[in-house]
């Protein structure tokens, strides 16, 4: 009998390796297709079969998955967004021409477009920032002008906060313009630029599996005009009725977007006005399915595979835990000379899990973007203000030194 095979296409550093142990839990085989499989070190430390694929063309990934399927019972395909948030729509057309399950790959893309998610959203009448759509930089001033500062400016498609920056000064309006039209952002397209109004409140994001709201995390950003997470926490200190509020909402959204098939994550800010919609993305968050489980026991990657493979999901909440969790983002450019402390930090009672991404003697070069951690530090506890104390004890302990970049004198 031929192995039943998981297509996984591209990769995730947070994701990825979750996906892995959760199907091979399952009995199932993971197959990674991806541009690069060398960029996504778990491959190869877990001997994972993996081909090198442009992830864009879905004729070769039709041609791919043929060719496994002569050798491989292929039981479902998934895929990962990373930099590519054309993925997931792309995972649906290959599910649809194979006929296994999948989303519905015209929902995603549109949702995927956050220009045309805005609309959507707006047709439905959900409360989300002003926004105005420009391509060029006379459009970004006009917008902002009309909007008024300060705004935030970001590409129309894209993930992991990359070209999304808070322009508070026509100046920081201009040279943020200048950077995404100068050729330093990669477009995959035409430049299309959402300058939206400035929702301020704190950050939530609300974690859905089919229509089902499992939970909602808080998190709290690092310095402007950059949107880095530093910290978050699990389940986030709400009031029942603010609970219900995002709840609410959640369900709005994924009506008018046409989602509701497997998971997805929304974000919101919590304003003067109640839950406004920053954005809507039809996938699992990254880092996200972690603190979910160990706040609920509820494995969202594990049911998730099982929706793609057709068994029976189970969401139900096993227990009720606070999660910490502080990401390790660096101060400075240069080269990370040493790092340390994990060790010591990971030995605190209530630590969960420290990892560092970046070896010493790396270069960092830091882009303003989700990219930029180096690593993290994840403690549960009974109570949040007890995981928040464990949280800074641990991180106390964990120290490195970065040397900047020689200027261009030396």
């Amino acid at each position: 009998m031929a192995k039943r095979a998981l297509i996984m296409v591209g990769g995730s550093r947070g994701n990825g390796p979750p996906h892995i142990q959760a199907a091979q839990r399952l009995g199932l085989h993971p197959i990674t297709l991806a541009a690069d499989p060398t960029q996504y070190d778990y491959l190869a430390a877990k001997g994972i079969e993996a081909s090198r694929i442009d992830t864009g063309n879905l004729d070769a990934l039709i041609h791919e998955c043929s060719r496994l399927r002569a050798t491989y019972d292929i039981a479902g395909i998934i895929g990962f967004a990373d930099l590519d948030e054309s993925i997931p729509a792309t995972v649906g057309k290959l599910c649809r021409h194979f006929g296994l399950p999948g989303p519905n790959s015209t929902s995603v893309e549109r949702c995927c477009d956050k220009f045309t998610q805005r609309q959507l959203l707006a047709e439905a009448g959900i409360p989300m920032p002003v926004y105005r759509l420009a391509a060029n930089a006379t459009e970004v001033e006009s917008s902002a002008a009309e909007i008024g500062l300060p705004v935030v400016v970001k590409p129309a498609m894209g993930c992991g906060s990359i070209g999304v920056r808070l322009c508070r000064n026509v100046d920081e309006l201009t040279e943020h313009t200048t950077y995404l039209l100068s050729g330093k952002h990669v477009w995959r397209s035409s430049p299309r630029i959402l300058v939206e109004e400035f929702a301020e409140g704190p950050l939530y994001v609300a974690n859905l599996m089919g229509n089902e709201l499992i939970g909602i995390t808080a998190y709290e950003f690092g310095p402007p005009p950059y949107f880095i997470v530093h910290e978050c926490a699990s389940p986030a200190p709400l009031t029942d009725e603010e609970h219900q509020g995002i709840a609410d909402v959640s369900l709005s959204c994924l009506r008018a977007l046409g989602l509701g098939w497997g998971p997805s994550n929304i974000e919101f800010r919590w304003t003067k006005l109640g839950p406004v919609v920053i954005e809507v993305n039809p996938r699992l968050g990254v880092g996200e399915p972690e603190l979910i489980r160990l706040a609920y026991g509820v494995d969202l990657v594990t049911e998730h595979i099982k929706i793609v493979v057709g068994e029976e999901w189970d969401l139900r909440k096993q227990h009720s835990q606070s999660v910490a969790q502080r990401n390790l983002v660096p101060d400075r450019d240069g080269i990370l000379d040493w790092n340390g402390g994990d060790r010591r930090a990971a030995a605190v009672p209530g630590v969960v899990d420290v990892k560092f991404y970046i070896e010493s003697k790396r270069p960092i070069v830091r882009k303003g973007d989700g990219g930029d951690s180096m690593g993290y530090v994840t403690v549960v506890s009974p109570s949040l203000a007890q995981s928040k104390a464990i949280l800074q004890r641990a991180v106390d302990l964990i120290s490195w030194s970065i040397t900047p970049f020689p200027g261009l004198r030396e």
